[in-house]
């Protein structure tokens, strides 16, 4: 039975001790010519101190062995270059923002946390050798995939390897399958779980005609067919596809097809890294109608957009933009790094750490151990919409996602320096049926 755990049990010890924390900030960085180094690994006597005394096993092998004050490695594998950027970078930094409170505290088990951070240059090539390098350097899990494309590459490693990998965005259908043990999704469940808010969103209002614009790769194709089987059971619904160039940014020939089929909404889900070329395209060709995005960063999509966006981009969302406990954390991230609002990036990948943190206080460092106590648990995550549970498979068999859209604010005080908008709630989703690969 799936016992309901909580990541917060250690963190009122760690926000007393932030402001005194000093020394490093449990980061290194890998790349081609350099090994990344062991900064956290700085806690020194009082992690040795910390961890004997946690042990709770025989007192002579506790004062005949020394303990373990190795930092606990996390691999931050992501996309800080390249067209995913702007998923990337919170994602990292929601990472890095769990492992300085953790240090704060005292580590786990007296031991540091060190976030290895990578680049996979939203490539699936440099994730593989990006990978790889993380398991050299003896990580117990990695997270931060934003690319389907990119995550197809991990999944292989992770399974193989046995390391908990975690998809931060990487919706496909085709990444997970039953036989998976060490992959988990975050924020995105699969795309054939996607489509159905959008679905009742469409038939809550009343829409008739839908046009969406598909890239034309694994994630793309994977929502397209979600689209398909859920739009197409809805009587009196009409759906126009449009398919385009995953890098594909003039999409007039595009939206003069659709021009043509009048659409009363346009979802952009499919194609990511053009939803707001989309956006703006759209509105001048006169189609004044809610574009639907990826799951994109907000910021970067009014950076992109501007005042285009407000009251017409529509999103998807795993964070709780409206509750307290987003609102706590989400000031703390904005203070502890240089970012001006917290994506839901940021919060999925900030609980992803808390919640190996926790398995490796219970269980320890066999990342074989650490990936059945995430399976045997469920995690509150603050600011997360949703508990972060998984079936077997690693599919999420909680999610219960929120679809909003940038409306015009003013923002609560202190949770948006990026900008004078909000996000607005549309609706929050039923709890969705988990997808069984294959299905």
């Amino acid at each position: 039975m799936t016992r309901r755990r909580s990541v917060w049990i250690a963190l009122l010890a760690a926000l007393a001790l932030l402001a005194a924390a000093c020394g490093d900030s449990g980061t290194s960085e890998s790349g081609d010519t350099a090994a990344p180094t062991t900064a956290a690994a700085s806690g020194g006597d009082e992690a040795t101190t910390t961890t004997a005394a946690s042990s709770g096993g025989d007192s002579t092998t506790a004062a005949t062995e020394p303990a373990n004050t190795d930092p606990i490695k996390i691999g931050a594998l992501t996309s800080l270059t390249g067209p995913f950027t702007s998923w990337g970078i919170p994602a990292s930094t929601g990472m890095q923002l769990a492992v300085d409170e953790i240090n704060a505290a005292g580590g786990v088990n007296g031991r540091m946390l060190e976030l290895v951070v990578v680049d996979d240059q939203s490539n699936p090539e440099e994730a593989v050798k990006g990978f790889n390098r993380l398991i050299d350097e003896g990580v117990v899990a990695v997270a931060g995939s934003i690319s389907s494309g990119v995550a197809l590459a991990e999944t292989q490693i992770a399974e193989d390897e046995g390391i908990p990998l975690f998809l931060s965005k990487a919706g496909s259908g085709a990444i997970l399958t039953t036989d998976s043990r060490y992959t988990f999704r975050t924020c995105l469940p699969a795309a054939p779980m996607i489509a159905t808010p959008w679905a009742k969103y469409v038939e809550d209002n009343g829409i008739t005609k839908v046009g969406a614009v598909i890239a034309d790769y694994a994630w793309g194709q994977s929502f397209q067919a979600a689209v398909e089987e859920a739009f197409g059971a809805m009587p009196g619904v009409e759906v126009q596809f449009e398919v385009a160039p995953v890098k594909e940014q003039d999409f007039t020939t595009y939206l003069r097809s659709l021009q043509e089929f009048d659409p009363e909404i346009i979802l952009g889900t499919g194609h990511p890294p053009g939803v707001a070329s989309i956006l703006v395209q759209s509105g001048d060709l006169g189609l004044d109608v809610g574009v639907t995005g990826p799951s994109s960063s907000l910021a970067a999509v009014m950076e992109r957009m501007g005042d285009a966006a407000i009251g017409r981009y529509l999103d998807y969302s795993c964070a709780d933009y409206f509750s307290d406990s987003y609102a706590d954390l989400a000031k703390r991230y904005i203070a502890g790094t240089d970012q001006g609002f917290m994506e839901d990036d940021a919060v999925a990948d900030y609980g992803v750490v808390m919640a190996v943190a926790e398995a490796v206080e219970n269980v320890g460092d066999d990342p074989a151990a650490i990936a059945e106590y995430l399976h045997a648990n469920s995690f509150d995550v603050p600011g997360l919409a949703y508990p972060l549970a998984w079936t077997e498979w690693g599919e999420l068999s909680q999610a219960q996602p929120l679809l909003i859209k940038i409306g015009p604010g003013p923002a609560p005080e202190g949770l948006n320096e990026a900008g004078d908008w909000w996000p607005e709630l549309l609706i929050q989703s039923d709890p969705l049926v988990p997808y069984v690969p294959g299905s």
